[in-house]
């Protein structure tokens, strides 16, 4: 089958699209014909090498997490799905089992690719309602799971100001409509270019990325962009009491941010804890939730796909489809 392989750690421009063996399924999984994935950091910074200690990659690697398909084959004792089913959700490539969740552990063999083997087991899988179009589901797992994660966490109250940092994201995009529809004033980082987007996603005012340009005093600061330990402009912009919440790594610790009289969460659901694939379907089936597809490619240009996320400035999520 094709796959985008990264053959060594290295830069996503040495990623390629080549051969290699399809994978079977064993007991309590299944095989899935990929139809879309898409892309997330994860498939630039792994290969990447920056946590080539903690998290070993083996070669060649098939990058992926998230993807919608259809069930091509079970392994024995799975019960929750048929061949022929439509699926989608989220799952990381089997080498990095030591990021999955532990009750809701999701592994795979690689999204980018024709065909990947999946746990059943597990709710950050789901079938895919005849509502949702295939590209939306292959968008959504991440973005989704991370905009209600995020959203439950912060607990933004009708009229507070929220300063969104990374706006302009597959994240950005995602959580910026949930965090307007609960009645918060959206502040917006972008570029000109991206106004007119991030103004109809929701936004009530959308600055520069420079910390000079962030207001003073928000309520609540989302992190969506900047690393975990750089957090300490974002933090100046609370208010005392204010929430900081982040989902970039390294893990930020309290002490980086300056002061202590803001409230820090970091936020990572790989347990499915505020809901799984199913609860995600349901909000974009009804409207709630939503990617913005800010690019869309064929598999044998998935490789591009990967540089282009790394070195380009993208809106939204980038979708490959087989």
């Amino acid at each position: 089958m094709k796959a985008v392989v990264a053959t060594g750690y290295g830069p996503p421009e040495t990623y390629t699209v080549g051969e290699v063996p399809v994978p079977v399924p064993g007991p309590g999984q299944l095989q899935v014909r990929i139809a879309a994935a898409s892309v997330n950091p994860a498939d630039i910074v792994l290969p990447g090498g920056a946590f080539r200690d903690s998290t070993p990659l083996e070669f060649p690697h098939v990058p992926g997490n998230d993807f919608a398909g259809t069930v091509s084959r079970l392994g024995a004792g799975v019960t929750g799905y048929r061949v022929g089913d439509e699926i989608f959700g989220q799952s990381v490539p089997r080498a990095l089992r030591a990021m999955a969740g532990t009750a809701a552990r999701s592994l795979s063999t690689g999204t980018l690719a024709e065909y990947a083997v999946f746990e059943a087991d597990t709710p950050l899988l789901a079938h895919r309602p005849a509502g949702l179009d295939v590209a939306q589901a292959a968008a959504l797992p991440t973005v989704g799971l991370t905009a209600r994660a995020l959203l439950a966490t912060a607990q933004v109250r009708p009229g507070e100001t929220v300063l969104l940092v990374g706006a302009t994201g597959g994240v950005g995009t995602t959580v910026l409509p949930l965090l307007a529809a609960a009645g918060a004033r959206v502040v917006a980082t972008g570029t000109p270019a991206d106004a007119a987007l991030l103004r109809s996603l929701g936004a009530a005012e959308v600055i520069g990325y420079g910390p000079a340009d962030y207001p003073a005093g928000v309520d609540v600061a989302v992190n969506a962009v900047l690393p975990g330990d750089r957090l300490a402009a974002v933090a100046a912009a609370l208010r005392s009491g204010g929430r900081l919440l982040t989902i970039t790594y390294p893990v930020p610790l309290p002490e980086s941010l300056g002061r202590d009289d803001v409230r820090l969460h970091f936020v990572l659901d790989l347990d499915a804890r505020f809901g799984g694939m199913r609860e995600v379907a349901e909000q974009a089936v009804g409207g709630a939730l939503s990617a913005t597809i800010g690019r869309r490619y064929r598999l044998a240009d998935g490789a591009r796909a990967c540089a282009d996320f790394a070195r380009e400035h993208t809106t939204g999520k980038l979708v490959v489809t087989t």
